[in-house]
């Protein structure tokens, strides 16, 4: 049958219907409507004229319609008859129609029943005086009130016909056949203390029955019978009520409970209720007078005993609230009358008769809070400021806190109501939609909701369309709307912690460098089938095919790129030209979009005129003065340049159009030529700007550009330099922040200035002998930075004095002493290379300033206690002082500066790391020239904190994220900066040299921490320390002596690897040709560790940018750096489908760099295990297959064999054994059993039944690891049995963890027994696999414990096939085998006759008469 259309359908399902009904073969005309003509608008009918004149309605046929109605219980509703003339078909003809179905009288005679009316009584009309009703007005209220005592609706008309009825002494039908019935008895108190209420109107007029109406009793009852025989079930059903105690009704109650359906029990009592609310109404309604006024007290609900009863269940009905602490039912929310309204309605007023509750439920009283909590997560709702609202909080209501919402009686807003907020059609409710939410999210940066709110507010509202929603609200025309998305926009994107951050740290060693605010999570791949289609697609078209919410959901900033945020964030500063928080908050907008990668720099720099605007309109040419400016249009703003520093550093092109297209250079000239002072603006914005200028002219002079102004601003230079010691302001006498960080500024850009003009001598010399492409030389030369040290060394001077004299100066001085260091680093790094470098008047300079300058500073109690806090802002040592907050969104990339942990981290007031990061370095640079003085730094490397600090370092394992990359590159230059020093002290000092081992374990614990762009510090590390013999003293000072005695094994049975001394020996007379091996296979890195070279040297002219490399490459070097010899052969050989390699020769020297590796590997293994803990003992593993897997006889050359047995034997150790874990997959591999899987099928190619290659397959083979590995021997390569002969007494691992426990694969056991019994697996062949597995299948066929029955019968037949073995041995093996054991000739003990147990099972399970099994086993001699 088909069904009807709904209106939830879809275009396909309508499809789909109509395909159905056309391959039925239905009639097309299932219901013919004839339309007649309508006789008021004179139409023509197409039919016979006389059954037209007759006919008064439009005839509907319906194929299948039965004779008699069926009954329906609620009868449909209605519809209209003009509706249905609306519906036609224009292939039906209505003469046609009419004659097909109306042929005779006796069609339509036929179908006609009388409805029996001998019980109905006879209703004379009543007599009145009037020919036609009275015209009723609109005014008169009291029969329209009246009219709704029937509960339902009724025209004009029949309200009037029925309020003469009542004037005549007559009720309507409806009430004339409800007789009045008797008062129930009161209820009486139930055993569980619960009011069973019997209301003492049962049955009256007003009420009568609620469940039983009496409609569907009978066919020939008409309505009025229908409703009296209701009563009379009714009056029933109380006397049966009135003869039962109370016990007896609460029984019968719960045998109803129990039998009927609870979905009819709850239709009952939802039927009940919707009832005695239609006469509470009725008589509230009836109850209203003449004047308005409800009158009368109210009267109790009537309600039928058994709806009664039914109502009064126990709670144990119903599932308990779990974790509700509220006990206390919520009241029922009682009717509006007119007492509640707040005002009196009139009698004029139009349909104010009559009191709807719904439409009234506004005007009542909000309900009180909840006044207890609960465990339940409960929908969170804000003030205007962003605040989180409690929810038993009672707040009055002219806050503008409540709203009719889900829930009216709370204040305030929840996401879900803030998002419809913003999208009104009132601007005034967009604007304070928008700005709740930029409060909002501010506070949720900060962590203000941490605590207490689940999940991150952040995340939901990025995945609810957030910014979607403020990109639509850019585009609004209404100003104060578009500022408020502006704000929003802002708070979602920018942390001032972050910026606050990134401008502390620029003064530092490397501080203008950064890592990209690049996501790092990576794209998900796409099919095979669309890269072949897409083919040599570039990244930009694959970025061009993605929606605008893909890309927004993996990178916001990307994603508002593809959203042309910058076009408009230009037309809002070029024409809309808003106030100056709007401005500012675009400001710092666009500088978060240029953090995130040099294509966001680019495109800023390439948008139609949005940086000649901010050039011209808040970096002018000229400006007037105003103390108090109401726009920033016209006046110099320090966003706008700080604007430009960023994008400065997205690479030395950039910073070249911002200098010379967009006229940088010249705002640079006019912002520094005066004094901030004299700059016409508020002091702190005069700071503010004239200190951006400094830092954006120092990233211009990183690059080597724009230093042709230092000759033009050198006497500014030298007077903002003579002002440096007095940074105390007269008022407070504490130096102002400003002026500090203006001073800081100034010192970065002549440390810049003085690197660029140390390249100088080396260009000019390149291009005089014109090799290759260079750069051209600077303008500024050696010369014209010679006359700043003086001045800088006195200034430092000065800053010592400050440490001295009063405490109030030591902050000051503490802030400005690392720049001063830095730049004399900087100076005598340079000094060595220039032609004008005198040797002896540089020693004597640097022996004055040891003397005068740095042995006091060290020696300095403020120096000591940095020290002492080193390790507590340790970043690596303490990793949750930079753990990401809890609104980190991985789309959405910070560097989690907000918070109270990180005020005392790395980069808080008071870090110790900026200076003494400046102060190593310095005395790196001091020491490498005058090597005498390295011996006074001692005490540096030898306080207590400082190896406390390095031991720290050395056992920590720190992660890679953006919140701590940043702070790790700070801290790994400490580090890298220590160990220069030790290795200028080791060799010269013995004190320090005993703390050699310390900083080798600190140096290579490092190494795979460096992260991108640090490639010079690792090359650094590999070429002086790593493999320097002076700091491995265990190959000098007894380390091969306790190597030789941890070889002694007290342990029986175990096979004791190769002597460790010799090989430990020759690894460390081999150190140099071991790092030359690494150095080379690290030689693709070559381009890296140029450009990271000429980063940390200062070579100017050769940075391409300041940006540092992508986070999600990685660190420099993998954590299995010193496995990478290996690797780099096996992946060179390659690696064909049946396990064999696919060339044949190995390339030259492969025999030396993989021996090279295993010795390092040894002596790491040996003496630095620490170093390799972060790789796992199944990657060790994976990573040693390699030596079988590279070639077909690599492993069989004698120091191969040596060393992988050594490091094998390293692999074996119970320790390490205990952790060894295949079932995780090693790295680049989907699974170990695909490595195990081809190391077998090498074996079988080319093992020549090697003992180290068996040994290597026997270790995945123990009872502990997953059957997989042996079900493929002993199923798939069961023909390597035959040369898998390794001894039991070379077995690197007791047999015990091959025996036990027993095996229960039943599969495996099958194949082990078939291999014995087939031959395939032999004792001569394979001793220790024989051993197992004779074990396995001894101890299963004699097995009680209890077992399913396909295990039982496989035991059973097993067992008997072993008694009827004609091999004598193997029988007498498997049935008198006792105990494994490594020490016997077999591998196992015999039983010397089969035990009784053993023997009454065997008959048992046999059906062996008594004896006969036992006395056949003795005769069998093991």
């Amino acid at each position: 049958m088909l069904r009807r259309p709904k209106p939830t359908d879809s275009e396909d399902d309508l499809l789909r219907e109509q395909q159905r009904f056309l391959s039925s073969g239905t009639s097309p005309s299932v219901v013919n409507v004839v339309r007649r003509p309508d006789k008021r608008r004179g139409e023509q009918g197409t039919g016979d004229p006389e059954n037209s004149e007759d006919s008064q309605r439009d005839i509907v046929t319906i194929e299948d319609l039965p004779d008699e109605i069926p009954s329906l219980t609620p009868a449909p509703p209605k519809k209209s008859r003009f509706k249905k003339a609306q519906v036609h078909f224009e292939d039906e003809d209505a003469e046609e129609t009419l004659d097909r179905h109306d042929s005779h009288i006796s069609a339509v005679l036929s179908r006609i029943v009388e409805r029996d009316t001998s019980t109905v009584p006879i209703c004379l009309p009543a007599v009145t005086g009037f020919a036609f009703p009275k015209v009723m007005h609109r005014s008169e209220g009291v029969t329209q009130a009246k009219s709704t005592v029937s509960g339902t609706r009724k025209s004009i008309f029949a309200r009037q016909i029925a309020a003469q009825r009542t004037k005549g002494g007559r009720l309507p039908s409806q009430q004339t056949s409800i007789s009045v019935v008797p008062k129930a008895p009161q209820s009486v108190e139930s055993p569980t203390s619960m009011e069973l209420e019997m209301p003492s109107g049962i049955g009256s007029v007003s009420g009568g029955p609620l469940l039983v109406s009496g409609q569907g009793l009978g066919q020939g009852l008409g309505q009025g019978d229908s409703a009296l025989e209701g009563v009379k079930i009714h009056r029933e059903n109380q006397a049966r009520l009135e003869g039962m105690t109370q016990e007896e009704i609460l029984e019968e109650q719960r045998r109803l409970l129990a039998q009927l359906d609870p979905r009819l029990v709850g239709f009952v009592r939802a039927r009940k209720g919707q009832k005695m609310a239609g006469s509470d109404l009725a008589e509230q309604t009836t109850s209203c007078g003449q004047d308005g006024e409800v009158r009368g007290q109210e009267k109790p609900s009537v309600v039928s005993a058994a709806s009664s009863v039914m109502d009064v269940t126990d709670t144990s009905q119903e599932p308990l609230q779990v974790g509700m602490e509220d006990p206390e039912e919520p009241e029922a929310t009682q009717q509006i009358t007119e007492e509640d309204l707040p005002f009196k309605p009139q009698k004029d007023w139009v349909h104010m008769d009559k009191l709807e509750p719904d439409k009234l439920e506004w005007t009542r009283d909000l309900p009180p809070p909840r006044r207890k909590g609960t465990k339940k997560g409960m929908q969170a709702r804000f003030d205007f400021t962003g605040n989180l609202m409690s929810p038993t909080e009672d707040l009055p209501t002219h806050l503008g806190l409540h709203h009719h919402g889900d829930e009216p009686e709370l204040a305030g807003y929840s996401l879900q109501e803030l998002f419809m907020l913003s999208r009104s059609l009132v601007s005034q409710q967009r604007t304070l939609a928008l700005s709740t939410l930029a409060n909002i999210i501010t506070k949720a940066r900060s962590g203000a909701f941490a605590s207490v709110l689940k999940g991150s507010v952040l995340s939901t509202l990025l995945d609810a369309g957030l910014l979607f929603l403020l990109r639509f609200s850019l585009d609004d025309g209404v100003e104060g709307v578009m500022a408020a998305a502006v704000h929003a926009l802002r708070a979602l994107l920018v942390s001032t912690d972050d910026e606050d951050g990134l401008d502390g740290t620029f003064s530092w060693l490397l501080g203008m460098a950064s890592f990209p605010l690049l996501p790092t999570t990576q794209e998900e791949e796409e099919d095979e089938e669309d890269e072949g289609m897409i083919g040599k697609e570039t990244e930009k078209q694959k970025e061009e095919r993605k929606s605008d919410h893909e890309v927004a959901r993996q990178d916001v900033v990307k994603g508002l790129l593809k959203m042309t945020v910058l076009p408009r964030i230009r037309y809002i500063l070029e024409v809309v030209r808003p106030s100056p928080r709007v401005v500012l908050d675009l400001l710092e907008v666009l500088v978060r979009i240029a953090r995130h990668s040099t294509s966001a720099a680019t495109q800023i720099v390439n948008c139609p005129r949005l940086m000649d605007t901010v050039m011209s309109e808040f970096l002018p040419s000229s400006w007037a003065s105003s103390p108090a400016p109401q726009s920033l249009y016209g006046l110099p703003v320090a966003m706008a340049m700080k604007l430009l520093r960023v994008l400065g550093t997205a690479g030395r092109h950039v910073c070249a159009r911002l200098l010379h297209s967009l006229g940088g250079k010249e705002r640079l000239s006019l912002l520094l030529a005066v004094e901030p002072s004299e700059l016409l603006l508020e002091a702190g914005e005069a700071f503010r700007c004239s200190t951006e200028a400094y830092r954006m002219w120092a990233v211009a002079a990183s690059y080597g550009q724009a230093c042709n102004l230092y000759s033009d601003l050198y006497p500014v230079l030298m007077k903002a330099m003579q002002s440096f010691p007095r940074p105390v302001s007269s008022s407070t006498g504490r130096v102002l922040p400003l002026e500090l960080q203006r001073a800081q500024a100034i010192l970065t850009l002549l440390t810049q200035v003085t690197h660029t003009a140390g390249c100088h001598q080396e260009l000019q010399a390149a291009l005089a002998s014109s090799q290759g492409e260079c750069p051209p030389p600077p303008p500024v030369t050696w010369g014209h930075v010679t006359g700043l040290q003086p001045t800088v060394i006195g200034q430092l001077k000065g800053c010592m004095k400050g440490l001295c004299e009063a405490e109030q100066q030591l902050e000051s001085s503490l802030s400005l002493l690392p720049s001063y260091l830095l730049y004399l680093g900087a100076f005598y790094s340079q000094l060595p290379l220039q032609s004008s470098f005198r040797p002896v008047e540089c020693l004597q300079e640097l022996e004055s300033l040891t003397s005068e300058v740095l042995l006091p500073l060290i020696s300095h109690q403020a120096v000591h206690r940095m020290i002492d806090n080193l390790k507590s802002r340790s970043a690596v040592c303490n990793p949750l002082s930079c753990c990401p907050g809890p609104e980190t969104v991985a789309s959405l990339p910070g560097l989690a500066c907000s918070g109270e942990g990180n005020s005392n981290g790395l980069v808080g007031p008071g870090s110790p790391f900026p200076l003494l990061t400046s102060l190593y370095y310095l005395l790196d640079i001091i020491t490498g020239i005058h090597k005498g003085l390295a011996k006074k730094f001692s005490v540096l490397l030898l306080t207590d904190s400082v190896l406390a600090y390095l031991h720290s370092c050395a056992q920590a394992m720190p992660t890679l994220t953006h919140s701590r990359a940043w702070l790790l590159r700070h801290e790994h230059h400490l580090l890298y900066l220590l160990l220069r020093l030790a290795h200028r002290l080791v060799p010269v000092d013995p004190e320090v040299a005993k703390h050699a081992s310390l900083f080798h374990q600190v140096a290579l614990a490092i190494l795979p921490w460096l992260l991108p762009g640090s490639e010079y510090v690792a090359h650094e590390l590999f070429s002086f320390i790593i493999f320097n013999q002076a700091f491995i003293p265990e190959g000098a000072s007894g380390g091969l002596e306790a190597a030789a005695l941890a070889e002694l094994h007290l342990q029986e049975g175990v096979s004791a690897p190769p002597p460790l001394a010799p090989l430990l020996r020759d690894a460390c007379a081999q150190l140099p040709s071991l790092r030359g091996c690494y150095l080379t296979h690290l030689a693709h890195s070559e381009p890296l560790v140029l450009a990271s070279r000429n980063l940390h040297l200062g070579r100017t002219p050769w940075l391409r940018s300041l940006l540092l490399p992508d986070l999600a490459l990685g660190p420099s070097l993998p954590s299995d750096w010193p496995y990478l010899p290996l690797v780099s052969l096996y992946e060179r050989m390659g690696q064909s489908e049946g396990g064999g390699v696919e060339t044949e020769f190995l390339p030259a020297g492969s025999l030396a760099s993989v021996t090279h590796c295993l010795q390092w590997l040894l002596l790491l293994e040996s003496w630095r295990e620490v170093a390799l803990r972060v790789v796992t003992p199944a990657a060790k593993l994976a990573r040693l297959a390699c030596v079988f897997l590279a070639s077909s006889d690599l492993f069989l050359e004698p120091p191969v064999q040596r060393l992988a047995g050594a490091l094998f034997g390293a692999l074996t150790r119970p320790r390490v054994l205990a952790a060894l874990d295949l079932g995780v997959p090693p790295p680049g591999q989907a699974s170990f059993h695909d490595l195990y899987a081809a190391l077998l099928a090498q074996y079988e190619a080319v093992s020549f039944g090697d003992v180290l290659f068996g040994c290597f397959l026997l270790l995945p083979l123990q009872r502990c690891y997953s059957a997989t590995m042996k079900l493929a021997v002993f199923g798939e390569h069961v023909g390597l049995l035959r040369s898998l002969g390794v001894p039991l007494q070379k077995l690197p691992v007791p047999l015990e963890n091959y025996t036990c426990p027993p095996e229960d694969s039943v599969p495996l056991l099958g194949l082990y027994f078939r291999a014995l019994v087939t031959g395939t697996l032999r004792r001569a062949w394979c001793p220790v696999l024989y051993a197992v597995a004779v074990a396995h299948v001894n101890t299963f066929i004699f097995s009680q414990q209890p077992a399913a029955q396909e295990v039982e019968a496989t035991r059973r037949g097993l067992l008997r096939k072993t008694y009827y073995l004609t091999d004598e041995v193997l029988r007498a093996h498997l049935l008198l085998c006792k105990l494994p054991q490594q020490q016997s000739e077999l591998g196992f003990l015999t039983y010397e006759q089969l035990p009784p147990l053993r023997a009454r099972w065997l008959e048992k399970e046999l059906g062996l008469e008594e004896g006969s099994g036992a006395g056949r086993s003795r005769a069998v001699t093991p």
